[in-house]
């Protein structure tokens, strides 16, 4: 029984006060998961609050006190009892994916710049071996590139003579075929860390030497601009996309050697999962626009699109693609978690 109310409102407003902000946070958070003693402090004030509730009911002078009891009692007995799933709207996961692959990327930085820094041996090897040998192309080009082996410049003249269009109208199955191949090339750049990261090495090291040996090939023939016009606007995504598709096979490497780290295999690799998890679907969806790109743009010449115009294209979206995954481009706040308006 109360008998001074005023004194039992100011020692029981606290805890009324501390109910009411968790629930507005789990309302205006969905996805915020409670720890379990988050959820164990919330169920002890719902049952306190009930209480109250109960208590004050005996003072019917006091309705607005009552109706404010009555509906927090009611909010928390929703959360508490909740059983259906919570769904976010799918722009909020488009913008929730488009911020954690920048963050993931940011934090498993090494690994790309590892990606890189064994691309460019790759690509200095095939440079040198063009420049000292040029039937080095016989060698090392892989049958399905075998238009890289004949003469940079009487290909540039033939495919500068062409007024129609190069690929019959065909772009969207052409497109189709470019998206399929290299996101194989980087799903396997990701999938061979297994192997200790050795597939993964071999996979970006090979790319980088065919990369090289056809640069160096067309600078040589005087076909830099050239070169630029058809590399740029689908290059700048492609190759960043097939760095991290190493990146996640570098990861993926660190994990399974486990040096320094007493874990069990399987348990380091659920510790890594959902980085590589984001890289690779990320590294999708840039391959998806690489595609698009290198068929309805890059194979036009210029009597269609000036080369000059070509470059410039690529050149912002290789800045575009740098500033999105500039280092705490989208940092988490100090409190690790993301304030959702």
């Amino acid at each position: 029984m109360i008998i001074d109310l005023p004194r039992f409102v100011a020692a029981e407003r606290p805890s009324w006060t501390e109910l009411e902000t968790i629930l507005h946070r789990i309302e205006r958070e969905p996805k915020y998961a409670l720890g379990m003693e988050e959820a164990l402090r919330l169920h002890f004030l719902y049952q306190k609050a009930s209480a109250d509730l109960n208590r004050v009911t005996t003072f019917a002078s006091e309705p607005q006190l009552i109706r404010y009891l009555e509906a927090l009692v009611a909010r928390a007995y929703g959360e508490i009892h909740e059983i259906r799933e919570k769904k976010r709207p799918s722009w909020r996961i488009i913008v929730h994916f488009v911020k954690e692959f920048s963050r993931v990327f940011d934090r498993q930085a090494w690994a790309f710049w590892l990606a890189i820094a064994v691309t460019i041996a790759g690509v200095i090897f095939g440079g040198f071996a063009v420049m000292l040998d040029n039937d080095a192309k016989l060698a090392i080009v892989p049958a399905q590139f075998s238009h890289l082996n004949g003469s940079p410049a009487e290909r540039v003249a033939n495919e500068e003579a062409e007024k129609s269009d190069r690929i019959g109208g065909a772009h969207s199955t052409f497109a189709a075929a470019l998206m399929t191949n290299n996101t194989r090339v980087s799903i396997n750049a990701m999938a061979f860390g297994m192997s200790w990261g050795i597939g993964t090495l071999l996979v970006l090291f090979y790319n980088g030497v065919i990369l090289g040996l056809t640069a160096v090939d067309y600078i040589m023939a005087g076909q830099t601009v050239f070169l630029l016009a058809w590399l740029l606007p689908h290059g700048s995504i492609e190759l960043p996309s097939i760095f991290i598709g190493g990146q996640a096979g570098f990861v993926l490497a660190k994990a399974v050697i486990g040096r320094g780290d007493r874990k069990p295999l399987a348990g380091r690799l659920r510790a890594v999962g959902y980085d590589v998890a984001v890289l690779i679907g990320g590294v999708a969806v840039l391959l998806v626009w690489a595609g698009i790109i290198e068929s309805f743009l890059s194979q036009h010449h210029k009597h269609v699109l000036p080369y000059s115009l070509k470059i410039a294209f690529g050149s912002v979206e290789l800045a575009a693609l740098i500033w999105y995954l500039w280092p705490g481009r989208f940092a988490e706040p100090a409190n690790s978690e993301e304030k959702k308006s």
